[in-house]
């Protein structure tokens, strides 16, 4: 799939731009940046549910733990 938004990215951005040799390094770049971005939101998507309980952990040790010391 995102090899996929990877290819409409880089056509889009080429259609956008003309095709030199410029454009073609540009629309790379530009590629990379938003497949770079879209995996960062994966990952964070992925880690959402151990972040959440993380901070219930975190919420319940000071609410029931940390008051006692």
């Amino acid at each position: 799939m995102f090899e996929l938004i990877f290819v409409l990215v880089f056509l889009a951005t080429l259609v956008m731009t003309g095709v030199t040799f410029v454009t073609v390094t540009l629309a790379i770049l530009v590629s990379f940046a938003v497949m770079f971005m879209l995996g960062m939101v994966g990952i964070v998507l992925n880690l959402l549910p151990y972040i959440v309980a993380f901070l219930i952990a975190i919420w319940l040790y000071k609410r029931l733990i940390a008051p006692a010391s």
